[in-house]
């Protein structure tokens, strides 16, 4: 085991807190009532998990429109520590057909338990809970599955031809349903796809689902097909099934198509020449290994950490006590704080330890010009600081030289990391990641930019963690943090992955400094794993990575 594996390892606690397993959530609920009698609700359940007293998005499911007792297919996964309450809380909202966020949906109730209780259980159903706190009708059921031994992906991308059309006026609106057979001669829902509209020869999207969800690692267990004509009042038209296992699915892994009959058992029976519903075909099948963060790190994959500091006017004069830039003398103030805490676990993953170091929104010497992305230590050429302590030095000595002024623009400094960034896609190695922590005391007034340069970092390497100082109304950030919803640029092109974390600071002002650090960069390892399973990119060896690289001291 590597020196720089096992600094980082001990100072996230991973040896004294180790994840006993992953566990697989899956939600089916029943007797939605709606707030909208002249129809029925589109249900969507987000997943919360108390953090430090807050309670954080960890997910949330599909919307399914037009559904009181809804089965859905998402799947979710979540990290089980034995030695932990890890405390759940399952909200239910009705999301309207026009907006997928939940600013405009309704709220229809909550459930709260513990991940100990499900995973003892194995099913745990409860009544949910009303806005106002009384018991409702609606009792949901949620199913854990413990994730063992095989952990990787299978793609699969499906189409069908010439399938029954049950619509008059038009042809019928496919969609496809994957169960799995369990020992108990239930069925599970794998995967649901989308619906394709008005056609008969539909091709899915390409979709990925793990082994284990698929068939639990058994290459011969039966799992069942079933293809719908969509319909928008929820009554879905059964168009026909069919039976496979993913033994018979791993022949469309060299290029090879593998078909099945769509049969309607109703039809087979009263239809004298019937043979069959239609086609369905499996166009490709490709199993992904799926690498874990650890595996990149003890490869040699080094997270290349920046700091972005928010020197604008509205913090007030550091030489006045009541100023977020004022220097304590026993005391550090909020960015001091943050930066520590985030920093210090970050720099164990760098094995030279230098660190850039920005500062934007503020006049700076010579000349005075308002800078968006000036480096703390004024050394155009080489913004780096050594080490943690580096970059708080520099950040007190730049203090008295800087007039601050603003506005809070902060899409230069992404845009400075992502240049950096995108050098390092070229390598097509796990080598490089980067993390840039932004300091800020206010909402940015480049909101467009930013969310522009966001989307293009989605395709890069990178994460941005966005640390909220002081007391200001950080509600507009929240937007940021793709957890409501999906980030799109003003053009309308969606993140392609979620790569921003928002935490306002003064949410862990009484909280020790690990619990900060921990809640920040919580997603981060799983942006990364995240990245370079999408890129196929795999961890180096350990060998390898130690033949071709030194580590600092």
């Amino acid at each position: 085991m590597t020196d720089i594996y096992e600094s980082a390892a001990t100072s996230l606690g991973l040896f004294s807190s180790p994840c006993l397993t992953k566990v697989e959530l899956r939600l089916t609920c029943k007797g939605i009532s709606d707030r909208d009698a002249l129809s029925k609700p589109d249900p969507c359940f987000v997943l919360k998990m108390q953090s430090h007293g807050q309670w954080l998005e960890v997910d949330r499911t599909e919307v399914i429109r037009s559904c009181i007792n809804p089965t859905f297919s998402k799947v979710f996964t979540v990290d089980f520590y034995f030695e932990e309450v890890q405390r759940l809380r399952f909200e239910l909202y009705d999301i309207s057909s026009s907006h997928n966020g939940l600013k405009e949906a309704d709220f229809l109730g909550w459930v709260e338990c513990t991940l100990g209780q499900i995973v003892s259980q194995r099913k745990l159903s409860k009544a949910l809970l009303r806005p106002g706190g009384t018991v409702g009708k609606a009792i949901i059921t949620i199913t854990a599955e413990e994730l063992t031994g095989n952990d990787d992906y299978v793609e699969l991308s499906f189409s069908a031809r010439k399938l029954d059309d049950k619509d008059f006026f038009s042809k019928s609106d496919p969609f496809l349903e994957i169960y799995r057979l369990n020992d108990d001669a239930t069925l599970q829902l794998v995967h649901r796809t989308e619906t394709v509209m008005n056609n008969l020869n539909p091709v899915w999207k390409t979709f990925k689902v793990s082994l284990n969800s698929l068939c639990s690692g058994d290459q011969e267990r039966k799992l069942q097909g079933l293809v719908w004509d969509w319909d928008s009042n929820g009554k879905h038209d059964f168009i026909g099934e069919f039976e496979a296992t993913f033994k018979e699915m791993r022949g469309a892994m060299d290029g090879r198509q593998v078909q099945w009959p769509c049969i309607n058992p109703k039809y087979k029976v009263k239809k004298k020449n019937y043979k069959n519903s239609g086609i369905v075909i499996l166009n490709q099948c490709k199993i992904i290994k799926m690498h874990s963060f650890l595996d990149y790190i003890m490869g040699g994959c080094q997270i290349q950490f920046t700091v972005a500091i928010d020197f604008t006017a509205s913090n007030g004069d550091p030489r006045n006590s009541c100023s977020l830039h004022y220097i304590h003398p026993y005391q550090p103030n909020e960015y001091l704080k943050a930066l520590v805490a985030v920093g210090e676990i970050c720099q164990d993953y760098d094995s030279d330890k230098m660190f850039p170091a920005f500062g934007f929104g503020a006049r700076i010497p010579p000349d005075f010009k308002v800078s968006h992305d000036f480096a703390v230590n004024f050394n155009k050429e080489n913004p780096e600081c050594a080490g943690i302590q580096g970059v708080v030095e520099a950040y007190q000595t730049c203090l008295p030289k800087l007039q601050l002024y603003g506005p809070t623009n902060i899409a230069p400094i992404i845009q400075k990391v992502a240049n950096s960034a995108s050098l390092e896609v070229h390598t097509k190695e796990a080598m490089q990641y980067f993390i840039l922590l932004i300091l800020t005391d206010g909402v940015i007034t480049d909101m467009a930019d930013t969310r522009e340069a966001i989307v293009q970092a989605s395709h890069l390497p990178m994460s941005v963690i966005i640390v909220g100082i002081g007391n200001a109304d950080f509600s507009d950030m929240q937007m940021l943090d793709g957890d409501d919803g999906i980030l799109r640029s003003p053009k309308g092109e969606p993140v392609l992955r979620d790569i921003v974390q928002f935490i306002p600071f003064r949410n862990f002002k009484h909280a020790s400094p690990a619990a900060l650090a921990k809640s920040v960069l919580a997603e981060v390892p799983n942006q990364v794993v995240d990245y370079y399973n999408s890129k196929g990119i795999k961890p180096k060896v350990q060998s390898e990575y130690q033949s071709s690289r030194s580590f600092g001291p």
